[in-house]
């Protein structure tokens, strides 16, 4: 049995993402042999001062305000980890949930879209939301305001909701959401990647909208402008191998201008739940029926080069590829057209480069310089 002090160590770790804890826990065998490694991996990426690491005390102080919330911590590899979840590339090492975890393994839907949702929209939301949770399918959303709202508050009448949020769970945002957060926790679920007394940051809202998407069959797009947090929610869902659906609106309308392209691209267009389950798989194990799901899998096993060991090829590439990276984020795939490196001395170069505080990884595999540190 790990132990998981010092997993929730390494996952806190300063550096440490949802990618960057994948590939150090397929080069080490042991979270404390990679905890142990971490000054040098970020030495190796340019950093003066080691990140921080916390205290075995610090994470012990985490879990008891887990406990008096009534939380549960459920680490990726573990049976209760939601299983369409697990099989993120980003998946979070680790989320904390209050409520039924039984929810988290029916077949999900997500509905999501504008905070500023007209009346129309709204009801939309309620309708299809309302039906679909009374066929027994759970309604994700992110618990903002407008269309967010309107599909939890009907999901409870009918069925059940799950509220991915972007703060800890002792964190309520948006305030006036203060009586709906509190009944979706007894009556369905509520998760959170960050530890409690997070305040939900603009950076934590695209980490969770991939939870949302990467938890649902497919996500319903309800009022969308172009530049708006649902359109990033549904490039996860296409990302990640989900349905999308979206709701037309009149093209004279700014909020519908993000559906209306999301159908142009390909998405089902949708006016009733019919349409949702006319084009949802029948249950989620179609999905990931053949997935193995263990603490190192999936995409723990990606090749790492040796990185104690240098040689020209690491040495090379810790010089290059900084050059390539930008503050506009790039897909790692993108990264690996441009440059004359392997795969795994990419992964290793990034894996030091993230421990070191020069990039930052984000949802949907692409990385962004960061300052030096």
């Amino acid at each position: 049995m790990i132990d998981r002090v010092a997993l929730l160590r390494l996952i806190r770790t300063e550096g440490v993402g949802p990618q960057t804890y994948r590939r150090l826990r397929a080069r080490f065998d042991t979270p404390e042999e990679a905890l142990a490694a971490i000054p040098a991996l970020a030495r190796a990426g340019g950093r003066a001062k080691p990140p921080f690491v916390p205290s075995p005390g610090d994470v012990r102080r985490e879990l008891d305000r887990h406990d008096k919330l009534g939380a549960t911590l459920l680490f990726m590899g573990e049976p209760d980890y939601p299983k369409l979840l697990a099989l993120l590339p980003d998946a979070p090492p680790v989320i904390a949930v209050l409520g039924d975890v039984s929810i988290l393994h029916r077949p999900i839907v997500a509905v999501v879209g504008a905070r500023n949702a007209s009346v129309n929209g709204a009801r939309i939301a309620a309708d299809i939301a309302a039906e679909l949770a009374a066929s027994g399918r759970p309604i994700a959303s992110g618990l903002a305001r407008g269309i967010d709202a309107a599909a939890h508050t009907a999901a409870l009448r009918t069925g059940t909701t799950i509220a991915a949020i972007p703060g800890g769970l002792d964190v309520v945002y948006p305030p006036e959401h203060k009586a709906l957060q509190a009944e979706i926790a007894a009556r369905g679920v509520l998760i959170a990647e960050a530890p409690p007394g997070t305040a939900p940051l603009a950076r934590h809202f695209p980490k969770r909208n991939r939870i949302i998407a990467g938890l649902s069959l497919g996500v319903v797009v309800i009022e969308a402008a172009l530049r708006s947090g649902s359109l990033i929610t549904a490039r996860y869902a296409l990302d990640y191998g989900r349905e999308v659906f979206a709701v037309p609106g009149s093209p004279l309308d700014a909020r519908a201008r993000g559906t209306n392209d999301l159908i142009r691209q390909g998405a089902h267009l949708t006016e009733s739940a019919g349409d949702v389950l006319m084009n949802l798989p029948d249950q989620p194990g179609a999905l990931f029926a053949d997935a193995r799901i263990t603490p190192v899998q999936p995409g723990l096993a990606e090749p790492v080069a040796a990185l104690d060991s240098g040689g020209s090829d690491i040495d090379m590439a810790r010089r290059d590829i900084p050059r390539l990276l930008s503050a506009s984020p790039i897909a790692v795939d993108e990264l690996a057209l441009h440059c004359q490196f392997s795969a795994s001395v990419i992964i290793a170069v990034l894996m030091e480069l993230e421990l070191a505080g020069r990039i930052e990884t984000l949802p949907g595999n692409r990385i962004g310089l960061l300052l030096d540190p």
